[in-house]
């Protein structure tokens, strides 16, 4: 390993962190520039900040783990990522959030929520739920850090986890909004060039488009017994329809995350930060660019370092990360082995950047959120001092969460807040834009059965978390409440439904004839004083 040439990259990239996060300081003047940029934020910029922020070392590390051993079928996240989480999500979204929010005046989603439906309730428990799950994604997005540069610079875990956070802490806390996107757009670039710099070098290394696609499909027969049982067919088709592994892709990532994104308190409050419809038009197209080469990518290579493992060892992916000890996978390792073994030492260099980028992207926006939700929403306070202190606690938590968590987490505990924003936040948020007869009741509702169904189904069905949890081993005796295929259904799909049916039953049996009735006491009070 070259030190000189690691040092001066790393040198490089910090004087450019360290000098963006100055000049926004210079220009963080008030609340709103800390909140939301000012709310003339560039088109580019903006884009960028969204793109970045959503896809993090989770993407790339976790997913393109996941698809080491779920294969291409991961694919699908993408498409969602891009006609969801970009088209969907800043056409019909983002458009009435920018709209409706400049006329409220919001500058948080949570403030948002509260001023849409005229409750501080909405906005104190919108606020709880992002203080209280957020940090399980920083965690996540951490780890991808983490174990990436464990590999690549032979350095302690934990070591790496605390250097890490506390470069990102600095210029969160420095420049609020404006630090973050500054700081997103140089990030984002070095994600793209990065990420398409290793998609070609990977084809390269297994001979082109055409022979690494047929390789793969030829490992069919390499797949394990224990993940043919549960469906799998090999790393270039889908999983057998309605199998353990089908629901995994199909309902945790895919669906889980792909939805998901729809209702990210830390992607919504980027809509507010620019100065109109247009320029989120603008801002479209290139969010669209960016998550292709960043997602797509990371999936490709994911599947395919299969080829790799196989041609120079014999073995897979699942296989080249077991530890020899345990005889545990790390599927988190996948990603970081596979650029480390088979890519040169200089590319190790630059993904490391492009890693670091990527969580510090993420990483900045979620300890963003999690700040002004404790500080400016909880506590209703503007004081920047205590959004910065509040950003140190989020930093904590999250630092404890990545130490503490077990291996192969990453794509799990992303897709699982994921799922959580999805049921607490998604039918409530797309009623404030486009069913305003929706009231506070229905609202409220909404947001604690969905939020509350999540943490009950993982708590006692979702295999994944209701055994590592243990509650419904010691309450009722079995480590599942119910069996196949119930315990490998992600929340979401059970807790969106849930989460919608009660929005629109609160709104029609409680809310509609409460209008009514005070319709009728109006008009009888109107009839009774023009008697007079």
């Amino acid at each position: 390993m070259n030190y000189s040439i690691l040092l001066g990259l790393l040198v490089i990239y910090l004087g450019l962190t360290v000098l963006l996060a100055y000049i926004a300081y210079r220009r963080t003047n008030s609340s709103k520039d800390y909140l939301i940029a000012g709310g003339d934020t560039h088109p580019f910029l903006m884009a960028m900040a969204y793109g970045s922020t959503f896809i993090s070392t989770a993407a790339i590390v976790g997913f393109g783990g996941a698809a080491g051993v779920y294969g291409m079928s991961l694919l699908w996240l993408t498409f969602m990522n891009i006609f969801v989480g970009i088209f969907i999500a800043f056409i019909v979204y983002g458009k009435r959030t920018l709209t409706i929010g400049k006329q409220l005046g919001a500058r948080t989603f949570p403030e948002f929520m509260g001023l849409a439906f005229q409750s501080s309730f909405i906005q104190k428990f919108s606020a709880l739920i992002i203080i209280v799950a957020m940090p399980i994604y920083a965690a996540a997005v951490m780890i991808g850090a983490g174990r990436f540069l464990e590999h690549l610079l032979n350095i302690d875990y934990t070591l790496a986890i605390l250097g890490f956070s506390v470069i990102v802490a600095l210029y969160v806390i420095s420049g609020g909004l404006k630090g973050v996107f500054y700081n997103d757009a140089l990030q984002g670039s070095i994600m793209f060039f990065g990420m398409v710099t290793l998609l070609i070098m990977t084809y390269g290394k297994l001979g082109g488009v055409i022979n690494a696609h047929k390789a793969l499909a030829s490992l069919t027969s390499l797949v394990p017994q224990g993940l043919a049982a549960k469906g799998q067919v090999g790393w270039a088709s889908m999983p057998v329809f309605g199998s353990e592994i089908w629901w995994i892709v199909v309902s945790t990532l895919v669906m889980g995350v792909g939805i998901g994104v729809l209702a990210q308190p830390q992607l919504i409050v980027r809509y507010l930060t620019v100065s109109g419809i247009r320029q989120l038009n603008r801002a479209v197209l290139i969010g669209g660019i960016f998550i292709l080469s960043s997602t797509g990518v990371a999936f490709l290579v994911g599947a395919l370092s299969n080829v790799y493992f196989y041609q120079t060892k014999g073995i897979i992916s699942l296989q080249a990360v077991t530890d020899a000890v345990t005889k545990q996978p790390n599927v988190d390792n996948i990603i970081p082995l596979f650029v480390n073994q088979a890519l040169p030492e200089w590319f190790g260099y630059l993904f490391m950047l492009t890693l670091v980028a990527a969580a510090m992207s993420t990483l900045s926006g979620q300890f963003h959120i999690i700040g002004t939700s404790l500080c400016h929403d909880l506590y209703r306070s503007s004081s920047l001092a205590l959004n910065r202190i509040a950003i140190l606690i989020a930093l904590a938590i999250s630092v404890y969460l990545a130490l503490k968590l077990p291996v192969s987490i990453i794509a799990i505990a992303t897709a699982i807040f994921f799922g959580i924003c999805a049921a607490a936040f998604l039918p409530a948020y797309t009623a404030s834009l486009y069913w305003p007869k929706v009231g506070k009741k229905a609202a409220s509702a909404s947001m604690v059965v969905g939020f509350s169904s999540s943490l009950l189904w993982m708590a006692f069905i979702h295999a994944k978390e209701a055994q590592a949890l243990g509650l419904a081993k010691l309450l009722f005796g079995r480590a599942t409440l119910l069996s196949f295929p119930w315990i490998v259904v992600d929340p979401i799909i059970i807790a969106l439904p849930i989460s919608i049916i009660t929005l629109i039953l609160v709104h029609v049996f409680v809310e509609i004839p409460q209008q009514i009735t005070e319709k009728k006491e109006l008009d009888n009070t109107l009839t009774a004083l023009s008697g007079e």
